[in-house]
């Protein structure tokens, strides 16, 4: 009988899933072998995380459930059963962060030298006094208290802000009526303030909305102040964008912006200890329901603590910075598109240095030969040295055509002042295409040489963000190839126009046929195991949730192909099933650096085949979004891509295995060595970048000893 791969029980909720990452980040927060300070930055991006959750994933399931839409997910979960899943998950998630906050990482701050204070009355006079100065002195004259009343109603609370809502009655009537109001915590003040230490010396420190709370009578004069709790709420922040019936889709998305600030309230968090009758007054105005309040024993957003990880004289609580090491193919080089003539360039970020992407556009935009620029930008920096040569490059009279995608999330008032920048400088501006985000990451350079044209491509796996290229891990290819340099031009002219080329050379695109190309390679492998030939996958992406290539991954493994996973985040696959996923290994790895490059490798009867790509295996990277898949051909670098592959599948510190019941569990170590996969590729491009011991025979450097035990 054929076997039905695709039936419910053999897949995993994709927001359950999801939820299992941020906890697996949680578990670096709680992991005491890594440096304190680091772990303040992990609970911070478990905080950062949930809020993004909440404001689109929550926010879709509760539109769903609005709508009267009951169909099943690929897990067999209604919307309404989702929302109860995560609503039972995400309580007890919160409790862990907030356990850890304060029975573990509060108590190491207090031993490493730092005080944090959360109650007023736990201040010295010495400290009382410079407190209520400051308040005077730099929060008093910004705040904006607000009462609510018959004349007053209830303010506009903004999404994300951090309140305090406060009871209160007028002073000398006994029988006085309980008032609301509300004050918004300023985000134009730091949230952490640093205040003369206690008797024990080291820092001290208090929060923001301590000290307003603390002062919160010289707000209301005429009142006594029964409480003061904080609270908070997040709104659905999911843009609905009608794209076929907007004439201008500039000016939709940034009617679409305003409008998030009105969303439905889908989170409260409350502080533990708030008052019945405040807490009753709130769930009324933000008509939200008890299993949508979080009770929080603790400070409100802890995305605060990426400030405190950036306070000065605790160094020895962090991890040492990393250095981002030359490209050697490019080190001493002047002119870049002489070095990419002679040869493809690989490059690893951040283990390798993102200067020759900007230098790549640097250049062509002082080139008098260049004689166009074709980009596509879905995130970039803010102070972004790309966009400043972009625009250079228009000003020199250099035929410039940009695509920025408007419809990146949460950067799309970001990208609207970069492409209004951009199109001011004499740029031809694309504002993405109907129904699609465009996701890809390549750069078309048109230069004019003594032999004719020649077209120079970047492709990449990240975007072009100069910041987050010091943080991500990702790769591209600088390249001058013929066929794909067509298939680049080709790639432009769609996206500016209605041009579609009969035949591609190298480049497979989404929507296209990608998702027909990875069901292509995976049956072909299946196809070799079936005739008893040897087959291997190893893939490396951010989620797997398609079920149609998850599907594909079961009968390869039932066929007897070997399949190895590195999937950071969100993964429905469900390994270990009798006869269906035997042979799939699932490995998540959270490391200092956030692991973002798409890699995909197949077998192919011993004609390996190794790809990079800017999509992910999920539906909306293979039918939603523009994105490419390129291949790796020059044998040294398609041996590097592999390494890298190697050396993740061999991390013994880091890596967390997916078991058959859904959770992870670090690598047993017995008899294994201790390997770290983010510590070794800084070593390796440290190796790399000495010219003296670089040759073509030694690139792939794998120790014989350990890195780090």
């Amino acid at each position: 009988m054929e076997k039905d791969y695709k039936k419910a029980e053999y897949y995993e909720n994709r927001e359950l899933s999801w939820l299992g990452f941020d906890e697996r980040i949680l578990g670096e927060a709680r992991d005491k072998t890594t440096p304190l300070f680091e772990r303040l930055k992990f609970l911070s991006i478990t905080a950062s995380n949930l809020d993004e959750f909440f404001m689109v994933r929550v926010a879709s399931l509760k539109d769903m459930v609005n709508a009267g839409y009951t169909k099943k997910d690929l897990s067999g979960m209604t919307p309404e059963q989702q929302l109860d899943a995560i609503h039972d998950r995400v309580h007890s998630l919160v409790n862990m962060q907030y356990s850890t906050w304060q029975r573990s990482l509060l108590p190491g701050l207090r031993q490493a030298g730092l005080c944090v204070i959360s109650d007023s009355k736990e201040l010295s006079e010495e400290q009382k006094t410079y407190v209520d100065h400051y308040f005077m002195e730099n929060v008093y004259p910004v705040l904006t208290p607000m009462a609510v009343d018959s004349s007053r109603p209830f303010p506009l609370i903004v999404n994300k802000t951090l309140n305090l809502g406060a009871l209160l009655k007028k002073k000398g009537e006994k029988d006085a009526e309980l008032e609301f109001a509300t004050v918004q915590v300023p985000s134009v003040l730091p949230r952490i303030i640093s205040i003369p230490a206690g008797k024990d010396g080291g820092k001290a420190v208090i929060l923001l909305e301590d000290v307003i709370a603390g002062n919160m009578d010289k707000l209301f004069l005429s009142y006594d102040i029964l409480c003061v709790h904080p609270y908070r709420i997040m709104r659905n922040a999911d843009l609905t964008i009608d794209e076929d019936e907007a004439s201008d889709l500039l000016e939709e998305i940034q009617k679409q912006l305003k409008k998030r600030q009105w969303g439905e309230v889908i989170r409260l968090e409350v502080d533990e200890k708030v008052d019945k009758r405040l807490l009753k007054i709130l769930k009324k105005e933000f008509a939200i329901k008890e299993d949508g309040i979080y009770r929080i024993g603790g400070p409100l957003d802890l995305t605060f603590l990426m400030k405190m990880y950036g306070l000065d004289g605790f160094d020895a609580y962090k991890t040492p910075k990393y250095t981002p090491q030359p490209v050697p193919e490019l080190n001493g080089c002047a002119d870049i598109f002489e070095a990419i003539r002679k040869g493809d360039i690989l490059m690893h970020h951040p283990y390798q240095t993102f200067d020759p992407v900007v230098d790549f556009v640097r250049q062509a935009a002082k080139d008098k030969d260049v004689l166009a620029i074709k980009q596509t930008l879905y995130r970039v920096s803010g102070n972004s040295p790309i966009i400043a040569a972009l625009a250079q490059a228009a000003e020199n009279g250099k035929q410039v055509s940009v695509l920025v995608e408007l419809k990146a999330r949460f950067d799309e008032e970001n990208n609207i002042a970069w492409a209004k920048m951009l199109e001011r400088a004499g740029c031809h501006v694309i504002y993405g295409l109907v129904g699609l985000k465009t996701h890809s990451k390549i750069t078309l350079v048109v230069r004019r040489e003594e032999d004719g044209i020649r077209r120079y491509v970047h492709l990449g796996t990240g975007n072009y963000n100069d910041s987050t290229a010091k943080l991500y891990t990702d790769m591209g290819l600088l390249t001058c190839s013929e066929a794909i340099g067509e298939d680049a031009t080709a790639v432009f002219n769609m996206l500016s126009g209605y041009s579609e080329p009969a035949v591609w050379n190298k480049l497979s695109l989404a929507p296209l046929w990608l998702r027909d190309r990875f069901l292509f390679m995976i049956r072909r492998e299946t196809k070799h195991a079936k005739n008893g030939e040897p087959a291997h996958i190893m893939a490396k992406m951010n989620s797997l949730c398609d079920q149609e290539l998850i599907a594909a991954l079961y009968e390869a493994s039932a066929a007897g192909v070997k399949i190895e996973l590195v999937v950071r985040g969100i993964c429905c696959l469900k390994v270990g099933i009798p006869g269906i996923s035997e042979n799939i290994e699932v490995r998540s790895l959270v490391g200092n650096f956030l692991e973002h490059s798409r890699i995909y490798y197949f077998l192919n009867g011993g004609q390996e085949e190794v790809y990079l790509s800017s999509a992910d295996w999920m539906p909306r990277n293979l039918d939603r979004r523009v994105e490419i898949l390129f291949p790796v051909e020059n044998g040294h670098l398609k041996q590097e891509v592999i390494h890298v592959l190697e050396i993740q599948l061999r991390d013994t510190l880091k890596a967390q295995i997916k078991q058959s019941d859904g959770t992870y569990s670090k690598v047993d170590r017995r008899g294994k060595e201790a390997l770290c996969a983010q510590d070794y590729f800084m070593e390796y491009a440290k190796k790399l970048a000495k010219p003296e011991e670089e040759t073509a025979n030694n690139r792939v450097f794998i120790p014989a000893e350990p890195l780090q035990d």
